[in-house]
Order: C-alpha cells, then structure tokens, then sequence
C-alpha cells in the first residue's frame, strides 16, 4: 500500500512538472549554452545557481500548501535525519552511498510528493553536517528530489518479491542517472575546455554540436565515475533495498499509517 503523506493537487503537480524541467535545463547547461568558436574559457550560468535555489523554495512551498501534518513532519524529520547521518559516515568511502536506500523506500511508501520533499530536506542536512554547502548543493538536492519522486511514482499494485525486484531495479537505474546528471553540471569546468579542431581530449568543446559533446561527455563518465563511484552507489543501493527492503517497508508502512490516518479528526463529528 502506498500513502500519499503530501498530496499533490494538479496545480501543485504542474509546478513541479515545469520546475522539474527547468532544472533539468539548468543540469544539462553545457549541452545547451552556446559560445563563440575559440573560446578558451567558459564559465557556468551564475544566474540558473541563483534561480535554482528559488525553484526548489517554490515547489517546496507548494508541495506543502495544504499544510504537513504534525505527524508527516516528524516522519520527515527523523527519515532527513537519518539520512543525513548515513550520507554523512558513507559518503567518500570506495563509493559507498547509503542515503538513496531509504531515500528511495520513503518515497516508495509515502508518495511523490514526500519522496520529492524528502529528497531535498536529506541531501540540505547532510550538506550542513559534513560542511558540503557549496554550488553543486542546489543540485544534488534536485536530484536527490527526483530520485524520491521518481520512487512514488512506480506502479503501486506490485506487491511482495516482484515490488523489492521493482525497487532494485529503480535503484540501479536512480544511481547512474544521479551520476551523470551531476557530472554533466560540472563537466566543462572541472575538466577544462578544448579549442574546436582538438583532438584527444575528454574536455568540453565550446560551439560544437550537441551529439559531439554528449558523446565525449558519456566517455568522460564512463572513464571516471560510471566504473567506480556510480557503480559503487548502485550496488550500494540494490544490496540495501533486497536486504533491508521488506523490514524497513512494512515499518514505514506502520509509520505512514499512523502519521495520515491516526489522529485525525472527523470534522463531522467535531
């Protein structure tokens, strides 16, 4: 059974259609900006960080328009607590990501709407624990926001083996696709540019066609994180959702029940 703990209403679920799309805009920058030929610098799009802030603050805000319940918002305290903790002792060790497990279980059981929540209130607090605030945060929380999402929006009449198969799967699929969104949002200045008519470099070519470049950015993944981090945080990921999946989906099963059904009050009866 799958509870919806922060409803979307259809103006609310358009929203997040249009910020979801710009966001991924502001990701894929590199693909998209264009730049004179020759061009030996080229620096990201400062105004999409300051915007991109803002649109997560919007969705947020009306995501939560109804209002959280008390019990929704302890639930999603302590799971962004818990989360934080385990990004934080994780994070950085042999590619080790423990955060996306739950991230994607939540979400699984408590809907689209908490999962996106949950996605960006996680990644903010490990960001404050472990000092890691920096640019890139707004997008790891974007994404982050995706993968929740992405986890309520799975068929909800899959149930037993094949819902844990379902949700490794998903795992798998969230864990590179996190990767590349976040490499393509820093490839060109991390690696540098390349002058067109270069060759043998995995650098960012400025002006050149977009095919061009999306196919040396899949080489640059493939080389540099794709075998070893995003690999590490997919099967980090698939080896908790089999192992831990059942357990920790029937206790949030309780939780979700208790949080959106218990306590409520008839407003007929009041």
């Amino acid at each position: 059974m799958t509870v919806s703990a922060v409803p979307l209403s259809r103006r609310s679920a358009a929203v997040l259609g249009v910020a979801s799309l710009a966001g991924l805009m502001m990701l894929c920058w590199p693909l998209l900006v264009r730049v004179d030929p020759g061009t030996t610098r080229v620096d990201p799009p400062f105004l999409f960080l300051a915007l991109l802030p803002v649109v997560i603050a919007v969705v947020l805000a009306e995501v939560s328009e109804g209002g959280l319940d008390p019990r929704v918002l302890a639930v999603l305290g302590v799971l962004s607590a818990v989360n934080a903790v385990l990004r934080g002792i994780s994070a950085g060790t042999a590619g080790i990501e423990l955060v996306f497990f739950l991230l994607i279980l939540a979400g699984r059981v408590m809907g689209a709407g908490f999962g996106f929540v949950l996605g960006c209130t996680s990644l903010f607090a490990s960001a404050l624990m472990t000092a890691g605030v920096g640019p890139w945060l707004p997008y790891q929380m974007l994404v982050a926001a995706w993968v929740g999402m992405g986890a309520g929006l799975l068929p909800r009449r899959v149930t037993g083996r094949w819902e844990i198969a379902m949700l490794a799967a998903y795992a798998v699929v969230a864990a590179y696709g996190y990767g590349i969104l976040m490499n393509l949002s820093s490839w060109p200045f991390l690696l540098g540019v390349q002058l067109p008519g270069h060759t043998g470099s995995l650098s960012y070519v400025p002006g050149a066609p977009v095919l061009e470049n999306l196919q040396t950015f899949l080489v640059y993944t493939l080389l540099t994180s794709t075998g070893s981090w995003d690999t590490g945080r997919a099967l980090t990921t698939v080896v908790a959702v089999v192992v831990l999946g059942p357990a920790v989906l029937a206790t949030l099963r309780r939780a979700s029940r208790r949080a959106t059904v218990v306590g409520r009050v008839d407003p007929v009866r009041a």
